[in-house]
C-alpha cells in the first residue's frame, strides 16, 4: 500500500489525519514521506482540510513548516485561507497570512476570504484580515462587497466593523483640487444586479434600518434600473418592520413601483412572513429550518439570487401584529395609488393578500377601502381569487364587508359562485350563497349560460350540488345549446349528482339545441347506472316519449355506435324495437361503421334478419357500412347471419363498389376472393367497381380486381361518358393498372364523350 493511496473520494491518510485533527499520525505519514500537497477529487489538499478541522491547529503548523502551499486553490477557487474563514479560525488564519498566504485571493465566485468572513460572521478574523492589508472595496459573487454578505446575513458587528474602516475616504489637494489619495469604497454602489448595501439590509430584516441609513445617498432610497426595487420594497416583503419604519422616516417614496408595477404595499400584502416562526411548541429555536427555506422562497420571488437570510427569532403573534401594523402603515401613505389601482397597477394588494390566504391583512384592507370588487387585468376580484383558492376565512372578511359574489371576470363571465363550485369549496360557496346579494344569486350564468349547478356536477362535487340545490337553484336550467345540469350528470356518470337532481324534480326528457335527451348522453358515454335510473324515471315522466334526437337517433343509435355493449343490452331489454324508430341509419349500421363488433354481434343476435338487410334513407345496407369503413370483421359478421352480397344503394353501388372507391385493399379483398361479389354491377352512371377504383386512384384496388377477371366486356366496358377504365387510370398516371388492362386487351382507339 502506497502512503499516497487515495479513496474513492481522493483523501490520502494524511487528509483524513489532518480532518480528524491526529497530528501525532500527520507526524508520522509526513515523516514517511507523504505528499502534503496531494489534491484530494474538489481539489483540496491535507492543508485545506487543517485549516477548516475542529482541532486541526496542530497539524496545520506541521504541514506550514514541511513546506505545504499556503496559496493552494481547489477547483472551485478555495485557499486555505478562505477554509479558516469559514469558521472563523482566527490562530490558523494568522499563521497562513505569516507564511505567504494570499490575503486577497479569490474563489471562483470572486469571493475573497474577507467576503467569507463576512458571510459567516467572523468579526475578530474581519479585524485581522483588514490588519494585514485585505481588500474592502473587492468586489465578490455578484459585484457584492464584503459589507453586502455582512449586512444580508445580520452581521452587526462585523457590518460595523467594515463601515469603520472601509468607508470611502479621499484626499484633496489644496493646490490643484485634486484627489491625491483615496480607499474603501462607496457604501451606495450596487452589485451587478443593482442592489445597495441598504437593499441587502431591508432583504436580511437582520439589521435596523439606521445601521445603513446615515451612511447612505438620499438616491440609494430610491430604485436602481435592475431590478428597479427600492430597499422598502424588500423590508415590506420581509416583513422588518423597524427597517420599514426607518426608511420610510428617512423619505423612502411608500408608492414607488418596481419593474412589475408593485409597491412596497403589494409586496406588504403578499408577504407570508407572519408564519414563518409559528412553531407547535412555541420555542422560536425550534422553527429556524423553516424560517431559512421560507426566506429562500421570498428571495425566489423578488427575483434575487436564492441566498438563506437570517431566521426570524419573534413569536408568530409578534410577527403577525407587526405585518399588520406595517400594513396599515403603508396604507395610510398610499391612497393615491390605490384610488386608481385598476387602470394604473395589473395587481392590488388586495388581490395579493386574497391569493396567499393572509387573512389578517385582508381584513385591514377590508377595513380601509371603500370599493372591494376592484377587479385584475383579468376581470377578477379579490373575493374571486380567494374563492378559487379555498381561503374560506378570506371569503368571509370580504362578503363580511360587502365585496360582491356577482362580479364576472373577463374570459368566462364566471362569479366567485362559478368558481366556488367549479372547485368544490362548499364552504366558501355557503357564505357567498348566504350574502343573499339577490333572491336569484343561485342561477347566475357565465358565457356559456352555464350556471354554478352545472359546474359544480361536471366536476363531481356532490356537497356543492346538494347545497346548491337546497338553496334554490333551477334544476332544469339550460345552458345555450340547451343543455341543462342533468345532460352533464349523464355525461360524467356522477350517480349521487344524477339522484339529487331528481329528487329536486328535473325534468328527465329535456331536450338540447340537437333534440339529445340525458338518455342519449348516458348511452353514448357507458354510464350504465345512470342510464338505468334515467330510463327507469322517463316511463314516469313520459312512456310513450321516443326518445329520438333530431336527427333521429335513439340511444341505442349512440350506445351501439360507442361499443358500450352493457348499455345496448340494457336498452334491448327496455325496447327491442327502438331501432325501428327514427332514423333508418340503424343501430347495427352505427356498429358496423365504427368498428364496434361486440355491439354489432348483440343486435344481429337479438334481431336477426330484421336489421342485417335493413336500409337506411339512402338505399345502403349496414354491409355498405362496413365496406365503406374497411371492418373485415364487420363484414365477416353480417355474410354469416345471411346479409346480401351485392345489395346496391340508391346510386346503384355495392358494398364492393363502396369500398374500391374508397381503397379499402383488405374490405375490396374480402368480398372478391371470399364473398364472391359481383364486379359487373353498374352503378346509375354505369360505373364499374373498377372504374371507380381507377377514378379515386386506387391502384392497388383495381389491381385485384383485375385479378379476378380476363372479360374484355368488363376490362372496355364504357361509362355514361363514354369512359373506359383505361381512359380513367391513364389519366390518374396508374402506370400498373394500365399496363394490366393493355395486356388484357383493352382496346387504344376508343374515344369518350368529349373525343
Amino acid at each position: 500500500l502506497q502512503i499516497d493511496e487515495a479513496n474513492s473520494f481522493g483523501n490520502t491518510a494524511l487528509h483524513i489525519a489532518c480532518y480528524m485533527g491526529q497530528d501525532a499520525v500527520a507526524n508520522e505519514l509526513v515523516n514517511y514521506g507523504a505528499n502534503v500537497n496531494q489534491p484530494n477529487e474538489k481539489g483540496f489538499t491535507p492543508l485545506h482540510f487543517a485549516a477548516v478541522s475542529t482541532n486541526g491547529a496542530l497539524c496545520l503548523e506541521l504541514l506550514v513548516n514541511n513546506g505545504a502551499d499556503v496559496n493552494f486553490q481547489s477547483k472551485e477557487g478555495k485557499s486555505p485561507l478562505h477554509m479558516a474563514a469559514i469558521h472563523g479560525r482566527f490562530t490558523r488564519s494568522q499563521i497562513l497570512i505569516q507564511n505567504g498566504s494570499e490575503i486577497d485571493c479569490a474563489d471562483k465566485y470572486g469571493n475573497t476570504p474577507l467576503h467569507v468572513a463576512a458571510r459567516y460572521g467572523h468579526e475578530l478574523l474581519i479585524s485581522t484580515l483588514m490588519t494585514n492589508g485585505a481588500d474592502t472595496a473587492r468586489r465578490g459573487i455578484h459585484d457584492m462587497f464584503p459589507l453586502h454578505l455582512a449586512v444580508l446575513f445580520g452581521f452587526s458587528d462585523c457590518c460595523r466593523k467594515l463601515l469603520s474602516s472601509g468607508q470611502l475616504y479621499s484626499i484633496v489637494s489644496s493646490l490643484s483640487n485634486e484627489h491625491v489619495l483615496s480607499a474603501g469604497f462607496d457604501i451606495n454602489t450596487p452589485d451587478n444586479l443593482g442592489r445597495t448595501c441598504l437593499h441587502a439590509a431591508a432583504s436580511g430584516g437582520g439589521l435596523p434600518g439606521h445601521a445603513l441609513c446615515p451612511g447612505c445617498a438620499p438616491s440609494a432610497l430610491s430604485p436602481l434600473p435592475s431590478p428597479s426595487r427600492t430597499p422598502l420594497h424588500y423590508a415590506a416583503a420581509n416583513g422588518s418592520y423597524q427597517c420599514t419604519v426607518t426608511l420610510v422616516t428617512a423619505g423612502a417614496s411608500i408608492n414607488e413601483a418596481d419593474c412589475k408595477g408593485c409597491t412596497p404595499l403589494h409586496y406588504a400584502a403578499a408577504s407570508d412572513t407572519y408564519r414563518r416562526a409559528e412553531t407547535p411548541s412555541g420555542n422560536s429555536h425550534d422553527g429556524d429550518e423553516e424560517p431559512l427555506k421560507e426566506s429562500r422562497l421570498k428571495e425566489a420571488f423578488l427575483s434575487l439570487p436564492a441566498q438563506p437570510i437570517c431566521a426570524w427569532r419573534s413569536p408568530w403573534v409578534e410577527d403577525l401584529l407587526m405585518v399588520v401594523s406595517l400594513l396599515l402603515q403603508l396604507l395610510e401613505m398610499s391612497f393615491n395609488c390605490l384610488e386608481d389601482v385598476e387602470s394604473t397597477i395589473p395587481v392590488s394588494p388586495l388581490h395579493l393578500a386574497a391569493y396567499n390566504g393572509h387573512c389578517e391583512a385582508l381584513k385591514t384592507l377590508a377595513e380601509t377601502l371603500v370599493n372591494l370588487d376592484v377587479r385584475d387585468h383579468k376581470g377578477r376580484t379579490a373575493l374571486y381569487l380567494a374563492t378559487e383558492r379555498g381561503s374560506t376565512e378570506c371569503v368571509e372578511v370580504l362578503t363580511s364587508h360587502g365585496a360582491s359574489a356577482l362580479v364576472k371576470e373577463r374570459k368566462r363571465k364566471w362569479t366567485p359562485l362559478h368558481a366556488a363550485a367549479a372547485n368544490g369549496n362548499t364552504d366558501s360557496l355557503h357564505l357567498l350563497l348566504d350574502s343573499g346579494e339577490r333572491a336569484d344569486i343561485t342561477d347566475v350564468m357565465d358565457i356559456h349560460g352555464q350556471t354554478p349547478l352545472m359546474l359544480a356536477i361536471m366536476n363531481g362535487h356532490v356537497d356543492c350540488v346538494h347545497l346548491l340545490l337546497e338553496k334554490g337553484s333551477t334544476a332544469d336550467a339550460a345552458d345555450k345549446r340547451g343543455r341543462t345540469a342533468l345532460h352533464r350528470g349523464a355525461v360524467t356518470g356522477c350517480e349521487d349528482c344524477l339522484a339529487a337532481l331528481l329528487d329536486h324534480d328535473a325534468f328527465v326528457l329535456c331536450r338540447d339545441f340537437k333534440g339529445r335527451t340525458p338518455i342519449h348522453f348516458a348511452s353514448a358515454c357507458g354510464h350504465l347506472e345512470v342510464l338505468r335510473t334515467l330510463l327507469q324515471a322517463a316511463l314516469s315522466t313520459d312512456p310513450l316519449d321516443s326518445v329520438v334526437d333530431y336527427s333521429g337517433f335513439s340511444p341505442m343509435h349512440w350506445a351501439s355506435y360507442s361499443g358500450h355493449e352493457d348499455c345496448l343490452e340494457l336498452l334491448l331489454e327496455h325496447n327491442p324495437f327502438a331501432y325501428l324508430e327514427g332514423n333508418p341509419f340503424t343501430p347495427l349500421h352505427c356498429a358496423v361503421i365504427n368498428n364496434q363488433d361486440g355491439t354489432a354481434e348483440m343486435l344481429v343476435e337479438a334481431l336477426g334478419a330484421k336489421i342485417v338487410n335493413s336500409r337506411d334513407a339512402k338505399g345502403r345496407t349496414p354491409l355498405h357500412a362496413a365496406a365503406f369503413a374497411d371492418n373485415v370483421h364487420g363484414l365477416q359478421l353480417l355474410l354469416r347471419h345471411q346479409a346480401e352480397v351485392d345489395p346496391t344503394d340508391k346510386l346503384g353501388r355495392t358494398p364492393l363498389m363502396m369500398a374500391s372507391e374508397n381503397g379499402h385493399t383488405a374490405a375490396v379483398e374480402f368480398l372478391l376472393y371470399q364473398a364472391k361479389a359481383n364486379i359487373t354491377v353498374l352503378d346509375v352512371n354505369k360505373n364499374t367497381a373498377l372504374h371507380l377504383a381507377c377514378s379515386k386512384g386506387h391502384e392497388k384496388c383495381a389491381l385485384l380486381i383485375l385479378g379476378e377477371t380476363q372479360d374484355l366486356g368488363l376490362i372496355n366496358a364504357s361509362n355514361s361518358a363514354l369512359q373506359m377504365p383505361l381512359h380513367i387510370a391513364a389519366r390518374n398516371g396508374l402506370a400498373s393498372v394500365v399496363q394490366a388492362l393493355l395486356s388484357r386487351g383493352a382496346t387504344v382507339l376508343a374515344v369518350d364523350e368529349e373525343g
